[in-house]
């Protein structure tokens, strides 16, 4: 690869990078697997940077190729994956940030969140982060409508989840 396309890929990744950590954070229990995963997002992205071409923001394009790479490491190994009690994250939370209640709801949105399957948590998330649904559809590769109706169906799921 010529330098240009090396640096274009190295701003690109250091301004999305939040991105990939957050879906890091989705799908695993750890920091060394939060480091694992990021590392191979990154190589995923740097193997076909080559070929993105433009037509989509670099962002919605990253979301796709760091959720596909979870989505696939998350489902081969879910049988080999060593658990980690919720109460062992709250390194993501910070005691400054937050008060105890709010940081609590949060440790509670988690949990939930962490109950739902792999695509799901991939659609709620990316509503949380203020996405569209044109954006969440292409990301996905769903329709718009079907993205709404997954989000209806999450949203209760989750209601039931955190009001049982």
């Amino acid at each position: 690869m010529s330098d240009s396309l090396e640096q274009s890929f190295v701003k690109q990744l250091k301004d999305n990078q939040n991105i990939i950590h957050k879906i890091c954070r989705l799908y695993t229990n750890g920091e060394d697997a939060h480091k694992d995963l990021f590392q191979e997002i990154t190589i995923q992205l740097w193997k076909a940077f080559p070929k993105f071409r433009g037509e989509s923001k670099f962002s919605t394009w990253a979301y796709r190729v760091a959720l596909n790479t979870a989505i696939t490491l998350y489902r081969k190994s879910i049988r080999s994956i060593s658990t980690v009690e919720f109460e062992s994250r709250s390194y993501f939370i910070s005691q400054e940030d937050y008060n105890s209640e709010e940081e609590e709801q949060l440790k509670l949105m988690y949990k939930a969140v962490h109950q739902l399957n792999d695509i799901d948590k991939a659609l709620i998330f990316m509503y949380l982060e203020d996405k569209d649904y044109t954006e969440i559809s292409e990301t996905l590769g769903i329709s718009e409508v079907n993205a709404r109706v997954k989000m209806n169906r999450i949203k209760s799921k989750l209601k039931k989840i955190l009001n049982p």
